[in-house]
């Protein structure tokens, strides 16, 4: 029998860096299969990117409050699924936070204060994903409100994660590792026959995890506060907004959610920052197949019922 091979590359998609490590039969059908789905990717990344003038995330923005724009199904099942987990958060998750003013936020060394109370709330004023209009029938979305954006940075690289893996599998490739800048899926076996060992990133030093776990056909996603903060008065505030208020959440530097598909995890890491540990960990909780990670400012860790860390 021939020795199988691991084949990996790394490129930027989506504005983050994308890694794919797939087991196969030799170098030319891995080769083959990454780039089948580095393609996917790409064709995602036009359909959401707010960064591409005629994606159709921008059309749905640039027609807020005039008219139902048509898109493809695959972008209205994406948002349907996204209302889904806003609904679920209590929106703490919520795809029509592209209207917040990023003028008050740019979490560098020179913000020194918060904005007031008052401003912060004005400007979460568009954020409410009830006011997104799907007609199933018509293929249409509408944004209720002028001046109302979604964008898909909460669930993008995960839906994009778990696409690439469908690609790659429709490929024959039985084992591999999408890694979507730390929104990561695997499936099948390393090359030594061992379950794929994913670290949990240590959010006091970013090459060190502190947790490292086995893991096979399941996902893994962590957001946290060690990459963009800012420290006023010696708390830290993390670039996480929360919708409700418009001010940054603190008292959580990390978390990371396990589940089955990356999307899920993507989309459920950010509001579990912003409810906090005893409101979040009750949500997790809840859910079945899903997992939560949590470390707080104190670096006191905290876990969901159905998990064990070494």
């Amino acid at each position: 029998m021939k020795e199988k091979v691991s084949c990996s590359k790394i490129l930027k998609l989506m504005g983050n860096r994308f890694e794919f490590t797939v087991v196969a039969e030799d170098q030319i059908k891995g080769d083959e299969a990454i780039n089948a789905a580095i393609i996917e990717v790409q064709r995602i990344e036009a359909l959401l990117s707010t960064f591409k003038e005629d994606s159709q995330t921008n059309l749905i923005n640039q027609h807020a409050g005039i008219k139902p724009v048509k898109v493809d199904e695959e972008v209205i099942q994406l948002i349907q699924r996204s209302l889904k987990i806003s609904a679920l958060t209590q929106g703490a998750f919520d795809i029509t936070y592209g209207s917040i003013d990023t003028s008050l936020w740019n979490f560098d060394i020179n913000m020194t204060t918060l904005p007031d109370a008052e401003t912060a709330l004005q400007s979460v004023d568009l954020i409410n994903y009830q006011n997104v209009v799907i007609n199933q029938s018509k293929s249409t979305v509408l944004l209720k409100n002028k001046g109302m954006r979604i964008g898909f940075g909460g669930i993008g690289k995960g839906y994009a994660a778990d696409r690439a893996r469908q690609i790659l599998k429709s490929k024959g490739i039985e084992s591999g590792i999408v890694n979507a800048a730390g929104d990561l899926i695997t499936w099948g076996t390393q090359l030594n026959g061992k379950p794929w060992t994913v670290g949990i990133a240590d959010p006091d030093e970013r090459t060190k995890p502190f947790s490292a776990m086995n893991m096979s056909n399941a996902a893994i996603a962590t957001s946290g506060n060690y990459e963009k903060y800012a420290t006023i008065n010696g708390k830290r505030y993390s670039h996480t907004i929360d919708p409700k208020t418009g001010l940054p959440v603190s008292g959580i530097k990390s978390v990371s959610i396990l589940c089955q598909s990356a999307e899920l995890a993507d989309a459920l890491a950010t509001p579990v920052t912003v409810m906090g540990v005893k409101v979040g960990l009750d949500l997790i909780n809840q859910l079945q197949h899903v997992a939560c990670v949590i470390i707080d400012d104190a670096g006191e860790i905290y876990t969901s019922k159905n998990i064990n860390i070494k």
